[in-house]
């Protein structure tokens, strides 16, 4: 890669970084205003109409969202570890365990450990499985990305264990 591509690529790379903590913060800051802080302040005035079981139950069906965010906050990391000059297998076998982790949690979280929690909370109503596409979706692709990046750590011991032997 010559300078001029190896400089314009860390540009983008510092770039999306920005992107990604913008992301971030702004959707985890709505969250945390949807969620958190407009019921209690409606709760603290006394206006909350809601029942407290309803309220975790909100917050339950927020939370593969976390999770989510995560693996957008560990892209962002990686882009600017990367945009730093950080090598790219080892910065990539990293991120690609992360947001692997993530996405993959994420998505068995949303199918079943939401519905399942939100049985709890609300007495036994709902089923034990939620159909989500996206969710499932997600956690297949996390547990790919997951198993992606075992096969490239295993790729750099054995580049490292050939380079050694040149």
């Amino acid at each position: 890669m010559s300078q001029t591509n190896s400089s314009r690529f860390r540009q983008r790379c510092a770039q999306f970084r920005w992107l990604a903590v913008f992301m971030v913060v702004s959707v985890g800051a709505l969250l945390a205003l949807m969620h958190i802080v407009a019921p209690g302040v409606m709760l603290a005035r006394g206006d909350y109409t809601g029942t407290p079981t309803g309220w975790t139950a909100q917050i339950v069906w927020a939370l593969p969202t976390v999770f989510y965010l995560f693996a957008v906050w560990s892209i962002g990391a990686a882009m600017g570890q990367l945009s730093k000059g950080r090598l790219i297998q080892p910065t990539l076998v990293h991120a690609l365990r992360r947001v692997g982790l993530s996405l993959g949690l994420g998505g068995l979280f949303s199918v079943f450990g939401v519905t399942n929690l939100v049985r709890l909370i609300e007495g036994g109503r709902g089923g034990w499985a939620y159909f989500d596409v996206a969710g499932m979706t997600l956690g297949v692709i996390g547990g790919a990305l997951f198993l992606l990046g075992g096969v490239m750590e295993q790729a750099g011991k054995i580049q490292a264990e050939l380079d050694e032997m040149i």
